[in-house]
């Protein structure tokens, strides 16, 4: 799995499988990518790497650091948490080896520290803190949801379900097809003033289906049902 956080994306490459990514991807032509340089990928093999990462507001963090560098007094006033809350956090991520000083400019007397990922993406196993994941970015998102329905009409474009009776091979192809959507859209060239959202989710459903229909010209006489 990859996590991008967000995002954050499992099985195999953050979303899809037993593992899973988080990451910031990778499309044809403009995609969106940081103003620093970094490696395309990174796995996750030890368990404080999995606990810093597996945290709602280190998962924000690190999506924001998917577009460009930032300075801790950035990334407080985009989350909306104060700097010391940040700087713990982004401590927490350092430590892990998730992120790290990548350049520093100096401003009057001091010197601003950018911070920025050590991946793109960041590959990972449904382990230790990953374990649960799909379930809370499910949570995180339907109270998103409820807090816009009863805000500004037209804050969101579309939330919907369908159930289909399908092989596991042909739920594998969506799955597969609906993650390369995921990534494309992750990287679209940073522009406008709205940030938006696009959640998936694949999953075997708890509803029962309806045995086969038998066509009644088939039937032999003294049957019933």
């Amino acid at each position: 799995m990859a996590d991008d956080s967000e995002e954050v994306r499992g099985g195999g490459r953050a979303g899809a499988g037993g593992s899973g990514r988080t990451s910031s991807g990778a499309a044809a032509g403009a995609a969106a990518v940081p103003d620093y340089e970094l490696p395309d990928e990174l796995l996750l093999t030890e368990s404080q790497q999995y606990r810093a990462l597996f945290e709602d507001t280190r998962q924000q963090i690190v999506s924001l650091l998917s577009e460009r560098a930032a300075t801790i007094s950035e990334l407080a006033e985009a989350l909306g948490k104060p700097k010391g809350t940040v700087g713990h956090h982004m401590n927490v991520l350092a430590q892990a080896g998730l992120v790290h000083v990548v350049r520093t400019e100096k401003v009057r007397a001091l010197v601003a520290k950018y911070w920025g990922r050590t991946a793109r993406v960041f590959y990972y196993h449904r382990i230790d803190a990953a374990m649960g994941g799909e379930q809370r970015i499910l949570e995180r998102a339907a109270a998103e949801v409820a807090r816009l329905e009863s805000g500004p009409q037209g804050a969101v474009f579309d939330v919907n379900r369908r159930e289909a009776r399908i092989p596991a091979e042909r739920a594998a192809e969506f799955n597969e097809r609906l993650a390369e959507l995921l990534i494309e859209f992750a990287d679209q060239p940073r522009s406008g003033s709205e940030t938006y959202v696009m959640l998936y989710g694949l999953y075997r459903s708890e509803r029962g289906a309806l045995a086969e229909h038998e066509d009644p010209a088939a039937r032999k006489p003294g049957d019933e049902h």
